[in-house]
């Protein structure tokens, strides 16, 4: 799997998958204030074709790839705080 990254703004990232299981795939990282602290906001789109093949692969890949997604802000969030306490 490869993904393009595309810088939006200073606040944005975002990415199209480029190679990978299915035919599209878009996501966004962005960074806004909420009070004193800082948020980081994921979105994205797995698209598919195939009609009903592809409907069936979504349902497979999408699970495995939101858990994929959200271990990794969970360790980017873990490493901020880690680095916000020293």
């Amino acid at each position: 799997m490869r993904r393009c990254p595309r810088p939006s703004s200073p606040e944005r990232v975002d990415f199209r998958l480029v190679r990978g299981p299915v035919p599209a795939v878009t996501e966004s990282f962005e960074l806004g204030e909420q009070g004193s602290r800082t948020r980081l906001e994921y979105t994205g789109e797995l698209s598919t074709d195939l009609w009903r093949l592809g409907q069936w692969w979504g349902g497979l890949v999408a699970p495995r790839w939101e858990a994929t997604v959200a271990g990794s802000l969970a360790a980017v969030k873990e490493e901020a705080e880690r680095r916000a306490r020293r």
